[in-house]
């Protein structure tokens, strides 16, 4: 029996209505005592309380104890549901019908990341749906906000099972022909949210797919797709993270979408990604119906080698550079301006549907590596 309870996170005021609110907290509990907690505030996930080999619980994602935490400038997107588009959308326009879309450009000021500067991680949800394993939360996003036409209405349901899933059901329906490209953004680290950069080189990862879209250096797609055959970007079989990312720097992290199109349908929920830290014995499993997933290992949070200021976390933790993993699954970025995507348009009558499960397990250090 998975219980929920209901308690206040804080207030804020409302980007849209101006008006201050209360922000809810909603914590998931299954009898194996793993927790699921997840504030109005972005539809954010803000804890995932899991086992390891040994029975000791931590949290695994990154994020913060407060509501002025998640409003920082410096926030990365902790745990939040992303969109009306994630990702990149290259120069902020875009022809729909023949017209062009300019939507708001939030990055370097001539891109738009993650919706722009007040996506659905910044927006209060409301509460649509209270179930026996979960809730659903709603979002009116009003037609023009940010540049996009058509009123979106865009639902998450968050749901734990007695097999220590996660399971997240993002759907959206629109007026007006539009873009609708939702993710959840949460940041992992299987040691516990402390871990840090020495933890995530301990992990041990593996992507389904054997191409990546090829971007500029802007992370802008060029619509161009490149095999991870005989390159480091191969993770088609289980691989140590630390080492991988040791023979990348200083240049660069993974920030890349891995095409998982010949896994995914739109229809079917398969695996896509595996993660495992040996240390712990815990693993990570990601299972999705989209045909893209993400891989970012924090390459843009402080660096703390360099003299920068790292980030003040969650029970008074510090969060620095490589310090934790995502795995967006998404569609494809900037698919709005490339005929070889899987289109991302979603039109009256239709309704987007983005499912995606996070699976959470342990297993003895010997084989733990090797996790199937």
């Amino acid at each position: 029996m998975i219980v929920i309870t209901e308690d206040t996170f804080g207030t804020a005021i409302n980007p849209l209505t101006k008006q201050m609110e209360e922000i809810k907290r909603f914590t998931l509990t299954n009898c194996m005592q793993m927790k699921v907690q997840v504030i109005t505030l972005g539809a954010t996930m803000t804890s995932i309380q899991v086992p390891d080999a040994s029975g000791h619980m931590d949290d695994v994602v990154l994020g913060y104890d407060d509501v002025a935490g998640y409003q920082t400038p410096t926030n990365p997107y902790f745990g939040a549901t992303v969109g009306r588009v994630c990702n990149r959308i290259g120069n902020g326009r875009f022809m729909l019908n023949g017209k062009e879309i300019q939507v708001a450009r939030n990055f370097n000021n001539k891109h738009q990341l993650h919706g722009g500067f007040i996506g659905f991680d910044k927006v209060h949800w409301q509460v649509v749906g209270h179930h026996k394993d979960g809730i659903t939360l709603q979002h009116h996003s009003p037609d023009g906000h940010e540049g996009y036409p058509g009123e979106v209405t865009a639902t998450v349901k968050i749901a734990l099972t007695e097999d220590n899933c996660v399971h997240l059901q993002m759907q959206a329906e629109t007026t007006k022909a539009t873009a609708v490209n939702m993710t959840n953004h949460s940041y992992f680290n299987l040691a516990g949210h402390v871990g840090g950069k020495a933890a995530i080189y301990d992990h041990h990862i593996m992507i389904n797919a054997d191409k990546i879209t090829e971007t500029d250096a802007d992370s802008i797609p060029t619509g161009n797709f490149t095999s991870v055959e005989g390159t480091l970007y191969d993770l088609r079989k289980m691989v140590n993270l630390g080492e991988r990312l040791k023979a990348l720097l200083p240049i660069n992290g993974y920030d890349d979408n891995y095409c998982a199109d010949k896994n995914n349908d739109g229809e079917r929920v398969n695996v896509i990604a595996k993660v495992s830290h040996p240390s712990s014995g815990r693993w990570l499993e990601i299972a999705s119906n989209q045909p893209g997933v993400q891989l970012y290992t924090s390459n843009s949070m402080p660096d703390t080698e360099k003299g920068e200021t790292p980030l003040h976390g969650k029970n008074g933790a510090l969060y620095s550079k490589l310090g934790a993993f995502c795995l967006e699954t998404q569609k494809y970025p900037d698919a709005v301006n490339h005929a070889n995507f899987p289109s991302i348009i979603l039109n009256p009558g239709e309704k987007y549907n983005h499912e995606v499960i996070y699976k959470f397990g342990i297993c003895r250090n010997s084989g733990c590596a090797k996790h199937d």
